[in-house]
């Protein structure tokens, strides 16, 4: 394993990326830094953090061997992970919104971003990347978002918490992980965000409707039973959960 930490950078996954291509790094290479200032999440949307105040790393994990059609198990993987670490520190009522979002209660506070590099019909190798609201206390462009520091009350160190973030990734991400599928999804909808409960959803259409998260497919897609009792797969950026 090794730490690089930086002062201030855009994005961790990209410097991170870049670096894997012009040498080649050991795994579980991590890059770290306080000051993130063009975080990036699902299809380019923005991550608003208050330098200092908050945590951004991306890790590499290199000879994953997860096949592309089962892409998703890295993302359930690491959902578990940051959410383990997270317990430790005390975070109560800790979530995994579809796809990428961190919750605690009814409020965001991180998000996950991951990059594979393929090899054939293989994962090669994975950059997983997590931003965390620790110590910041507003955000004007976020109203669901919130932080670590908000929701218990007290001021975390931003070194522990990563540090007990990446233990439980190291840990996960080291496990075989695609021969613990079936396990992993299930730990994974336990933790889902309004599975089971009756929800708003709103489609690419802009058009609002009702129905209920049965799960999370093997290739990451959401499955909504419809208030006609029809099911439904969506894919990424094809559906939004209303809070």
């Amino acid at each position: 394993m090794q730490i690089i930490k930086l002062d201030a950078t855009q994005s961790t996954n990209t410097y991170l990326k870049e670096l894997s291509f012009e040498k080649e790094l050991e795994d579980f290479t991590i890059i770290t830094t306080k000051d993130q200032t063009s975080g990036r999440g699902q299809m380019n949307a923005k991550w608003e953090s208050e330098p200092g105040k908050n945590l951004a790393f991306s890790v590499l994990k290199n000879n994953i061997g997860v096949p592309i059609k089962e892409v998703f198990l890295v993302s359930v993987c690491v959902s578990l992970a940051i959410i383990d670490g997270l317990k430790r520190l005390g975070i109560p009522d800790l979530s995994i919104k579809w796809p990428n979002d961190i919750l605690s209660g009814n409020n965001k506070i991180g998000g996950i971003l991951i990059e594979n590099i393929l090899s054939g019909s293989k994962i090669k190798r994975s950059i997983v990347g997590f931003g965390l609201n620790v110590n910041q206390e507003v955000f004007e462009k976020a109203p669901n978002a919130s932080s670590l520091k908000n929701i218990v009350g007290t001021v975390f160190d931003l070194d522990s918490v990563f540090y007990s973030l990446i233990e439980q990734l190291h840990s996960y991400l080291n496990k075989p992980i695609q021969s613990l599928e079936n396990e992993l999804y299930a730990q994974y909808h336990s933790q889902l965000f309004k599975i089971g409960e009756r929800s708003t959803f709103r489609n690419q259409n802009d058009t609002l409707f009702t129905g209920t998260i049965e799960k999370v497919s093997i290739s990451g897609k959401l499955i909504v039973k419809h208030e006609n009792g029809d099911y439904e797969e969506y894919g990424l950026k094809e559906i939004q959960l209303l809070y």
